[in-house]
């Protein structure tokens, strides 16, 4: 607490000789270590020093670091420092032990050495405590000192710097130097070495090897390397900015470790981890911490890796989908590891390989230095995805349509926002399909060099969808709730309309045209890019009893409650908002404002339905739209989706055939028996009645 007193109260004052008299008097004799001691900093320093180097050591203060390196055997040092008191001190404690070593009361800005002087001139926090901020003073400050001491250095001569590599601090110097055409080399000191005598710093220390090169008139090139505290061998960047951005992420991910071993309990971490070749995202981590279970010693750290094309689901891409698997698997910090689309990989050995160095970097404080840690999968493999279609709407973003292998050996197509890349926007499963005839044996070689199935490859985009299979339970839970119109058992020839708001992949209302023969279906989709991409890829057909109108579903519900009421026996709100950071990503806000609500009773015909489909997080919103909805539709049933933030609302415009949630279930029961009529082809996984199982009255 004594140095927490002699600290200046504003940063600039470290660069004021005045401040660093008073420091050092106050402290006394007592050494003073910025970023560590030599034992801490030997591996990255010793690397570029030789005995018989001339060394200047610049802003010494009393740090025992030159004594050290004396003692080690490199004895041409020369040390200088502002303060007078501190020169006058290590004087007096040097003569008798280090007659060769000096102490000199010098100005790095301007000293009185002359040219190339020195091999080695090495800082240990000089720079940092000179250039504290970005201001024109103190950069023309900074600015003299580097001039200075590439002065006094030889050719071939190095700069080494001891640096907590603060953004400011790093960009100026990686320009300055890079400018001037010398050799740049970063090194990161590991992190047990990175402590020092006055505490812990949560940051990594770095040192900069910034080597003299005598300059070739016409050259641009400058050679600009990183080395990190497990590789020994550099990696060479193409430009400062990547070289900065290098340092960030080194920075970024020892907070995190330094964040996990302080704060077991904390909650969502994660991370993104790149390509070095191309700089892009492949792995996302997140660590998950299962305290509520004792485990055993052996079951302290384990890493899953997800099958790509899973991340999305609510097992792997929720918090709380996370925490379950982590309490199933039995260890105490789980590291989920999700696959990034237009990656290649190969195997789980090869990604197990490439992860291994990294993911134990994250390791709990006390697990055993020898201990295996396993690496778990969903049946062992690393899953399928095939990226069929990219392409970009104006009014959606960019977007992909890929093929992914379910976890009971189905193919799943999906329509993904890149947007909001972790959220399924629209998915459809693919029909089985018997191999094409041919060598067996050359079939088998072709799918596993493609690892895409034959079956996928070979039939047209629009002949491969199972158009009796609806994959998404809100789906489900919307056609279920069809019951609610009277005489369910007859519903499936009833002559009903159906306005739909939102087409996506179009499965919703392709499946209520299929099961529903009689009923005719509208849908509003404002981007017409949804609808190309519904029709090319996902089995989508307009026909005379389904049509599709591209429009504002705002504009078209307040056109049309004006000029025919009472149209529709069910109208459906499957829209996304491209604002999810309101906190509510379905259907956007406009569509649930009273107003517009009282124009889709309008349009709703007396003993209709309104059935919406809810993702909202924010749950004080979420209430005030159940609120703005009881004031438009006095019968409301809700429906949370087990695994999923959506919930899907029934509304009712008039009281008399309110049914209680038992009485729903057995019309839900009523209408599914309908529906399985011969001819029809009915998924065995469908039961109408569960779908409303949890679902109440509001």
């Amino acid at each position: 607490m004594e140095d927490l007193k002699l600290l200046p109260r504003h940063t600039r004052d470290f660069a004021s000789a005045a401040y660093w008299e008073r420091f050092f008097r106050e402290r006394g004799e007592r050494a003073f270590e910025w970023y560590g001691e030599w034992q801490k900093l030997r591996t990255p320093l010793e690397r570029y020093l030789r005995p018989r180097d001339s060394i200047l050591v610049v802003g010494c203060g009393n740090s025992e670091l030159s004594e050290q390196l004396y003692d080690e055997g490199y004895q041409d040092i020369v040390n200088v420092d502002i303060s007078e008191v501190v020169v006058k001190q290590m004087q007096e404690r040097s003569a008798c032990l280090r007659p060769k070593m000096s102490y000199l009361v010098m100005d790095v800005l301007q000293m009185e050495f002359p040219d190339e002087r020195f091999q080695v001139v090495l800082d240990k926090g000089t720079l940092d405590a000179l250039l504290t901020d970005e201001e024109e003073a103190t950069l023309d400050r900074v600015q003299k000192m580097f001039a200075e001491i590439g002065r006094v250095l030889q050719f071939g001569g190095r700069y080494l710097c001891v640096s907590l590599a603060q953004a400011h601090v790093l960009k100026a110097s990686m320009e300055y130097f890079s400018r001037e055409g010398w050799m740049v080399r970063i090194h990161q000191v590991s992190g047990n070495e990175g402590s020092t005598s006055e505490g812990q710093f949560a940051l990594p220390i770095f040192v900069y090897v910034l080597t003299k090169i005598r300059h070739t008139p016409g050259s641009a090139l400058c050679i600009l390397e990183m080395c990190t505290e497990k590789q020994d061998k550099p990696v060479r960047f193409e430009s400062t900015d990547h070289l900065i951005e290098a340092v960030k992420e080194r920075q970024q991910y020892a907070l995190l470790r330094n964040q996990l071993n302080k704060n077991s309990s904390a909650g969502s971490i994660s991370l993104d981890l790149c390509s070095k070749d191309t700089g892009q995202a492949r792995y996302t981590l997140h660590v998950v911490h299962n305290l509520a279970v004792k485990v055993s010693r052996d079951n302290r750290f384990a890493i899953f890796i997800i099958p790509q094309g899973r991340e999305t689901e609510w097992l792997f891409g929720t918090e709380e989908g996370r925490k379950q698997l982590a309490a199933s698997a039995g260890f105490r910090r789980l590291i989920t590891v999700a696959l990034h689309r237009d990656q290649h990989y190969e195997d789980m050995g090869t990604i197990q390989a490439e992860l291994s160095e990294k993911v134990m970097e994250l390791s709990p404080p006390d697990l055993p230095a020898q201990q295996q840690v396993p690496f778990l999968s969903v049946g062992g493999d690393i899953g399928i995805r095939t990226i069929q279609h990219r392409d970009t709407s104006t009014l959606s973003g960019e977007y992909v349509i890929e093929d992914v292998k379910g976890d009971d050996a189905h193919y799943f197509r999906r329509l993904i926002f890149l947007s909001n890349r972790n959220v399924v926007q629209s998915e459809a499963r693919l029909s089985s399909r018997a191999p094409h005839k041919g060598n067996k044996k050359h079939r088998k070689k072709k799918r596993a060099a493609s690892s895409v199935p034959a079956e996928l490859t070979a039939a047209p985009a629009s002949q491969s969808i199972d158009k009796s299979y609806l994959c998404c339970a809100h789906h489900r839970a919307m056609v279920a709730g069809l019951c609610l119109l009277k005489n369910p058992e007859c519903l499936p020839e009833a002559l009903i309309r159906v306005l739909v708001i939102g087409l996506g992949g179009g499965s919703l209302p392709l499946f209520i045209h299929d099961y529903f023969l009689q009923c005719c279906i509208d849908v509003v989709e404002i981007d017409p890019a949804m609808l190309e991409m519904a029709t090319s890829w996902f089995g989508f057909s307009p026909g005379d009893r389904l049509k599709v109108y591209i429009a504002d579903g705002l504009v078209y519900i307040s056109s049309l409650a004006a000029e025919a009421p009472a149209s529709y026996d069910v109208v459906m709100f499957d829209v996304d908002s491209k604002d999810p950071s309101l906190g509510m990503s379905c259907p956007p806000s406009a569509f649930v404002e009273k107003s517009f609500l009282q124009k889709v009773r309008v349009l709703l015909k007396t003993e209709g339905t309104f059935i919406l489909n809810l993702v909202c997080r924010n749950s004080l919103l979420r209430d005030d739209v159940l609120a703005t909805l009881k004031e438009a539709f006095p019968v409301l049933y809700a429906r949370r989706i087990e695994g999923e933030v959506n919930e899907i609302l029934f509304c009712q415009p008039q009281t008399k055939h309110k049914l209680s949630p038992v009485d729903l279930r057995e019309t839900a029961q009523i209408l599914e028996k309908a529906l399985r009529q011969p001819g029809q082809t009915w998924d065995s996984t469908y039961v109408l009645a569960d779908m409303l199982e949890a679902v109440r009255l509001v």
